[in-house]
């Protein structure tokens, strides 16, 4: 049971960022008319051409390859392989670096294997210039970076370790963020990981996961995902959510409607803003009742930084539902086409969790006795 919630959180994590990086960048009007109407499955690029459409971004997206999401969260799941225990600030600084610019791995989307580094947006790319460049404290690291989403989508592994537990989730997410991000990218990023671990919880609802969100997150974050919800709650397809949702959320953005167009605030640290993939993807996860296929198929088609949203949705409906929520012919064509085992990757995270949880559970043990001689509780 476990197991298959932790395959479905890693897999439904990278699954719906495969979806997602096809539209990614682009209106919901632009994927309608590219693609004929709503995306309903994996698609080819949405520029044939894409090496010279975009040529600062000349990636292979689409036909189910997974983006740098699912390649930072390989990173991650790796840091803890070698941990094998809680993280904080300087165990994540200290092993992301040869993760970035030491390990080769097959990236889908340059059809080769190379370096994380030349794969990575400019605010994953910070982390080498701080850490290992710059040689800065690992908990300030994350600030003067970019403000975006770039810590927050790869943390559905800290959920994991932290399955049952969103409190501590979050307080790890927080603490790991600051190697990369501050402010409200920091912020998301703890609340995403306490979404995941939330998911683990037996029987717990969606609005209890999206509530208990609500209750962790602070300033505009917080606000945000309200806001997000309170209309979620009044819609139930994503075809017909997508501009309400984005309507809802429009107050708290940083960026246009013009998704590549900044605004003055754009991507600087405030604490009345947020970003937009985690609340518009727990709004898709409440308008889709949870359902894995109808939750991502909203993130994608939402546009704009639709990887990360249908990464985060399915994140948390894939540990909701477990694997066998994931449509399996999109799972399939994605570990063909990306050359990954998510079974794999997915089992040796169970064991860590496991082995993890049990360290948590001999600690607290320790702890209860110390209290019961100390004060007799």
């Amino acid at each position: 049971m476990f197991e298959a919630k932790v395959h479905g959180a890693i897999a439904g994590a990278a699954v719906g960022d495969a979806l997602g990086g096809t539209t990614e960048g682009f209106s919901p009007q632009q994927i309608q008319d590219r693609y004929g109407g709503f995306v309903e499955g994996i698609e080819g690029p949405f520029h044939p051409d894409y090496e010279n459409a975009r040529p600062i971004s000349p990636f292979h997206k689409g036909d189910g390859h997974i983006t740098d999401d699912t390649l930072m969260t390989e990173s991650l799941i790796s840091i803890y392989e070698q941990v094998r225990d809680h993280l904080d600030a300087f165990d994540f600084a200290k092993l992301i670096i040869p993760e970035l610019i030491e390990k080769k791995r097959f990236i889908p989307e340059l059809h080769k294997e190379t370096l994380l580094i030349h794969r990575v947006f400019f605010a994953e790319k910070w982390l080498v210039q701080r850490l290992h460049f710059g040689h800065v404290d690992p908990r300030e690291a994350g600030v003067g970076n970019m403000v975006n989403c770039g810590a927050a989508m790869y943390l559905a592994p800290v959920g994991v370790v932290n399955a049952g537990n969103p409190w501590e989730a979050y307080k790890e997410g927080i603490e790991i963020a600051a190697t990369h991000q501050s402010s409200f990218g920091r912020e998301a990023a703890g609340v995403f990981a306490a979404c995941v671990a939330h998911a683990f919880t037996p029987k717990v609802t969606v609005n209890e996961i999206v509530e208990m969100a609500i209750e962790l997150a602070n300033d505009g974050t917080k606000k945000a995902i309200q806001a997000v919800y309170q209309k979620a709650k009044t819609l139930s397809d994503w075809k017909s959510a997508i501009n309400p949702l984005r309507e809802a959320f429009k107050p708290y953005d940083t960026l246009e409607d013009e998704y590549r167009q900044q605004g003055d605030d754009a991507r600087k640290p405030s604490r009345l803003l947020a970003i937009e993939e985690l609340p518009i993807a727990l709004g898709m996860l409440v308008v889709s009742k949870g359902s894995y296929r109808e939750g991502v198929l909203g993130g994608v088609n939402y546009g704009r930084d639709s990887d990360s949203i249908a990464t985060m949705t399915g994140a948390i409906s894939g540990a909701l539902n477990g694997v066998s929520g994931i449509p399996s012919e999109w799972l399939s064509k994605v570990e063909k086409e990306s050359r990954r085992d998510f079974a794999k990757s997915s089992a040796l995270l169970t064991d860590i969790a496991i082995e993890i949880q049990t360290k948590d559970k001999s600690h607290q043990e320790l702890v209860s006795k110390i209290q019961n001689e100390m004060f007799g509780l």
